[in-house]
């Protein structure tokens, strides 16, 4: 997200509002939310849906993925990865770009660019997709 998006005064409760329909709403029973805790404070968060395009060639979509700085490398990400997409599904995502931390983290989880560029509140992100077949030999 943009750091307009992130200092704006009115954010929290914008993000309050999306994870009570994300988390309540029957149009979103299909989505999968996970929470990585740490000696009982949160330090990441990740859901998982059905891609918006009915006609899309993968059966998840990655929603949100993120873990405190502090955190990473120390498993919380792949905890919740594997949460809310399993290994054997096809998976896509939109990771911003450049993003080389995040971009080689799904890239070890086996999604590759797959050279669709969006631009969304000023952020230029990339789309990554996995094949669900062939990312469970490397898990």
């Amino acid at each position: 997200m943009s750091d307009s998006v992130l200092d704006d005064p009115g954010f929290p409760a914008v993000r309050e509002r999306f994870w009570t329909a994300a988390l309540t709403d029957k149009r979103y029973r299909e989505n999968r939310a996970a929470v990585a805790e740490r000696e009982g404070e949160v330090v990441g968060i990740a859901m998982s849906g059905p891609p918006p395009d009915a006609a899309a060639a993968w059966t998840r979509q990655l929603y949100v993925l993120y873990v405190l700085a502090a955190d990473h490398g120390r498993g919380a990400g792949r905890a919740l990865l594997q949460a809310v997409i399993d290994p054997t599904e096809s998976a896509a995502l939109w990771v911003a770009d450049p993003n080389p931390r995040a971009q080689a983290f799904y890239r070890k989880h086996g999604f590759v660019a797959d050279g669709t560029v969006q631009v969304e509140d000023g952020v230029r992100e990339i789309r990554m997709v996995r094949d669900g077949q062939a990312s469970s030999l490397r898990s």
